[in-house]
């Protein structure tokens, strides 16, 4: 009978799966997101002091803004609507698409990474609370932008429009982040990620339509803009600031965009994890 004892044991191990069970993991798990996302934004974003923030999340963009309403204005391709709300979307994609990739290849650039990797958390939410930072930073910095062209240029924009706006502002920054995130995740496996970085930021500018009319593009280039974080926002946008109301299948789309990208960065994290585990286990033997 002694030899029997242990079960109490691991009844405490294993303990049975229950509403109380469920509550903890959920409550682990936001913890998780919430705390660890900022410990990870304040330790590894590189624009967190004042003179960073301002200069490159909020100068940066409303310098681009500036530069391509008034070339607009020279090339007479649309009027400055088209111009100003697709900048004020776009803007987060500085945030968003760096702050994606610093949250997972700063790891490695700091020599933290393995800490990460040997953490027995659940990755989902690990990763997922790395990009919540940059979500909100970029529908902040997407609101100064638009505020600052209804200050200096005129824009304006219905008031009963605003809801629909910050629905679709919040739906761009969480879609671009999630894009940053998929090009951080190359981190774990190439050296130079910010060169990717670098060129899926243009390309935004490009292929998303925030400044240049995309049914003046190829075919090609709008098939891939429309695989792109922040196309389907910015037409929302400016039919919203023009009063047609919100095109509920554009947001959606957005959105659907955004989950595809999230659904890739895990998958893209748990191959390369898996890989760098494989590679460390022949090195040992």
């Amino acid at each position: 009978m002694p030899a029997h004892t242990p079960a109490p044991a691991q009844a405490a191990v294993d303990p049975v799966p229950g509403p109380g069970g469920l509550y903890r993991r959920t409550v682990s798990a936001l913890r998780l997101v919430v705390i660890g996302g900022g410990l990870s934004y304040r330790a590894l974003f590189n624009w967190t002091t004042p003179p960073m923030f301002i200069g490159t999340l909020l100068v940066g963009p409303l310098l681009q803004l500036l530069f391509f309403v008034f070339l607009g204005r020279q090339l007479q391709v649309a009027d400055d609507r088209f111009y100003l709300m697709g900048n004020a979307v776009v803007s987060a994609s500085t945030a968003c698409v760096y702050g994606g990739t610093m949250a997972i290849a700063n790891e490695r650039r700091y020599g933290t990474l393995g800490a990460v990797l040997l953490s027995p958390r659940n990755r989902a939410p690990l990763w997922f609370g790395r990009a919540l930072p940059y979500v909100l930073n970029g529908l902040v910095i997407s609101v100064f932008t638009l505020a600052v062209a209804c200050l200096l240029l005129g824009l304006r924009i219905p008031v009963g429009a605003l809801p629909g706006l910050a629905a679709v502002l919040l739906a761009a920054a969480a879609g671009c982040s999630a894009f940053g995130l998929a090009l951080g995740a190359l981190g774990l496996r190439f050296r130079d990620v910010f060169l990717v970085s670098n060129v899926a930021s243009s390309g935004l500018l490009l292929l998303t339509g925030a400044n240049v009319p995309r049914e003046n593009l190829p075919g090609g280039m709008r098939a891939v803009g429309d695989l792109l974080p922040m196309t389907h926002a910015a037409e929302a946008a400016r039919e919203l600031s023009a009063g047609a109301g919100l095109d509920g299948r554009a947001i959606a789309a957005e959105l659907v965009t955004g989950a595809g990208y999230v659904l890739l960065a895990l998958v893209l994290l748990t191959v390369f994890e898996r890989g760098s585990r494989r590679r460390a286990t022949l090195d040992v033997m």
